[in-house]
């Protein structure tokens, strides 16, 4: 089908003015070069550009409006098929124009059109939510211990000083969420004149999806998730279960294989007494991090080494020697691989500001600190309570909630999804992020649901996965019935042992 560009479709002139009162205009599409990125993107190329205009905050009747970035790449079959793929990148925060290559190589846009929108307040975005103030602390917590209180209060001042930056330029924090996400998807599907979608969302654009799935179900033909964010469970003690999840994995699948079994054995208690041993013994040394520059004190710690594992840093096939090697006294892996993260970047793939509206709006309030201790401790029982107070990834969030201050989304946005909407369910045998569980979660409540569990995969998985690649093109274009044989074919984690 053709995708029209249309500044205002007057059809819906009707039903704009009752959804979003006195504005100025209806959402319409401005069609606009495509968005010049730090890495040149071959496929903008070809592509159809332009920013979708959509108020702010639907719920308030102030005229202020914003720009959402929108890219449409062809199809590599033509004529494609009708139906068009919408993608929903993850985050919350990041550019999904920035991830076009992934979904190109994945072969994402083979036979239909795959439409690209940024979600609102990300990179090529009018507001751009960055955060210099939070990317310069990340950069910063490497020479930091972890877990320490005096950090969480740095990182709740970086915080602060990025929220009062942000509402000074008059940006609503608070209506960057879920709720106006999915708007903007509806209307963007209503802006371009498309009867019929297929949506795929991957990581927290999964929770985006499945919430669409359940509130704006019109126009959507198939869903795929994957990485999955169930919207009614997703808090911060929700990590310390997906990052033993993934742990467990990859133990599991190094000890299946002899030769990293007899080199790298236990290691799960060797983790355990890793992390206590560093939590009350860092390690602190000089590094040169790996892409150069001069050397950076490294602080590891207890806290530091879990939110390393958990980013899938040193890779999982490194990390049973690496692990192995810090036990007996060599770092030196860890050390480089920490101290990679001490720059700054200079063109931030992910909008902190973005991230810290939804998060402390959405994801914070459903659970306490002592929540968070309580599910640590159910996982692994005999780690520090001082690593376990913090959830993976998402260190003193509560704090930092206080200083960003947005009031508690609605509890609507955590009703469980139950739809007939055919939809794939993929999920990664390794991934510590949004642990494999959660997709059997999900496709429980999806009597239509296909649901497959790669193995040798961290987070997002069809990008990564040609086998998880070719199950989502069958889909797509046989949604009751995907060939998913290969499935049974994709070997174990292939350890590096030295």
């Amino acid at each position: 089908m053709k995708i029209f560009f249309a500044a205002v479709v007057l059809s819906l002139g009707g039903l704009a003015a009752a959804a979003y009162g006195a504005q100025p205009r209806p959402p319409h599409f401005e069609p606009e070069a495509c968005p010049t990125t730090p890495r040149p993107i071959a496929a903008l190329k070809a592509a159809r550009c332009g920013y979708l205009v959509v108020p702010e905050n639907r719920s308030k009747s102030s005229e202020r409006t914003i720009r959402l970035a929108v890219a449409i790449l062809p199809s590599h079959q033509q004529p494609p098929h009708p139906d068009p793929i919408v993608f929903m990148t993850g985050g919350p925060g990041e550019s999904a124009i920035n991830t076009i290559p992934f979904l190109v190589e994945a072969g994402i846009n083979h036979d239909r059109d795959v439409i690209i929108m940024n979600q609102r307040g990300t990179l090529y975005d009018d507001p751009d939510m960055n955060c210099p103030e939070l990317d310069g602390y990340n950069a910063e917590q490497v020479s930091l211990v972890f877990d320490a209180p005096s950090t969480g209060e740095v990182q709740a001042k970086a915080a602060a000083a990025c929220r009062n930056r942000l509402a000074g330029l008059g940006i609503d924090l608070s209506a960057y969420n879920t709720t106006e996400n999915e708007r903007d998807f509806v209307d963007l599907r209503h802006v371009l004149r498309i009867p019929l979608w297929n949506v795929y969302g991957y990581s927290y654009g999964s929770d985006l999806a499945l919430s669409m799935m359940r509130d704006h179900p019109d126009g959507i033909r198939s869903v795929v998730v994957d990485s999955i964010v169930p919207p009614d469970i997703v808090n911060l003690p929700f990590t310390w279960g997906s990052f033993k999840a993934g742990m467990t994995a990859i133990f599991d699948d190094c000890a299946a294989q002899p030769s990293c079994e007899s080199r790298y054995p236990h290691l799960l208690a060797t983790l355990t007494e890793l992390v206590n041993r560093l939590e009350k013994h860092p390690v602190v040394q000089n590094v040169v991090p790996p892409q150069g520059g001069a050397p950076v004190k490294v602080v590891l710690d207890g806290g530091t080494l879990v939110d390393m594992l958990v980013a899938n840093r040193p890779k999982p096939a490194d990390m049973p020697r690496a692990l192995t090697e810090l036990a007996h006294g060599n770092p030196q892996i860890m050390l480089a691989a920490r101290a990679g993260t001490a720059e700054v970047p200079a063109h931030p793939e992910q909008a902190l500001g973005m991230t810290q509206s939804l998060v402390c709006r959405e994801w914070e309030p459903y659970g306490s600190t002592a929540d968070v201790l309580r599910a640590g401790k159910e996982e692994f029982p005999n780690w520090p309570d001082s690593v376990l107070v913090n959830a993976p990834q998402l260190p003193f969030e509560h704090e930092l909630c206080q200083a960003w201050n947005v009031p508690k989304g609605p509890d609507s946005q955590r009703v469980r999804v139950r739809s007939a909407i055919p939809t794939l369910v993929v999920s990664g045998d390794i991934d510590a992020k949004t642990g494999h569980q959660w997709g059997r979660y999900v496709a429980n409540s999806l009597p239509n649901s296909t649901y497959v569990r790669i193995r040798n995969i961290g987070h997002w998985v069809i990008v990564q996965s040609p086998c998880a690649a070719r199950i989502f093109r069958s889909f797509v274009d046989h949604p009751r019935s995907p060939d998913t044989t290969c499935v049974a074919t994709v070997p174990r984690v292939r350890f590096n042992i030295k």
